[in-house]
């Protein structure tokens, strides 16, 4: 689903519906009060529970939900396969000039993915990101969470992509499991 029809999505059933006996299919956030500064030395992302948690010496100082690419099951093989990849890697950059509100590179292909990808005669894709949403569809805020949207990112609202930014330092490693 792309992003405007997820819009119109999200407008036709927030405006359709003003009885809220419809409990959301995903909760908030997760504990963890907050906190003006956190830091954390790993990430992991849970594709089935759409989480993301930030951890420092092992214990999870911070978790959101997320979006994940349009068909979130499975490892990303092929650019354009619409899956978010599995595996183990880093934060490699920062990118303050994206498209979305901020964005995280994650270091995707790593060579299995690249190898994988040769031998099935297809480009691995590449460009995954942890990202806020981009500015026309910033007022849908945590509602972007009810469709899996991306290409294969993760995505989080504008709020949450600041939260991490700051707590996350280049050469971060992060685990994405199924």
């Amino acid at each position: 689903m792309t992003l405007p029809l997820l819009v119109g999505t999200i407008a036709l059933t927030l405006a359709g519906s003003a009885d809220s006996s419809r409990a959301p299919s995903r909760s908030p956030r997760t504990p963890a009060a907050r906190s003006p500064s956190i830091v954390a030395d790993s990430i992991v992302v849970e594709k089935s529970s759409h989480r993301l948690s930030l951890y420092h010496n092992g214990a999870v100082v911070r978790s959101y939900l997320v979006a994940l690419g349009e068909h979130p099951v499975g490892d990303k093989v092929s650019r354009g396969d619409m899956r978010t990849p599995e595996g183990r890697f880093t934060i490699e950059a920062r990118n303050l000039e994206s498209r979305f509100h901020r964005a995280l590179r994650i270091s995707y292909p790593d060579a299995a993915h690249r190898a994988r990808a040769q031998a099935l005669g297809v480009s691995p894709g590449g460009d995954i990101m942890i990202h806020g949403l981009p500015p026309r569809q910033a007022w849908v805020g945590a509602a972007h969470r009810e469709f899996d949207w991306t290409e294969g990112c993760i995505a989080v609202t504008n709020e949450e992509i600041e939260e991490i930014w700051s707590a996350v330092p280049v050469g971060t490693p992060i685990h994405i499991k199924p």
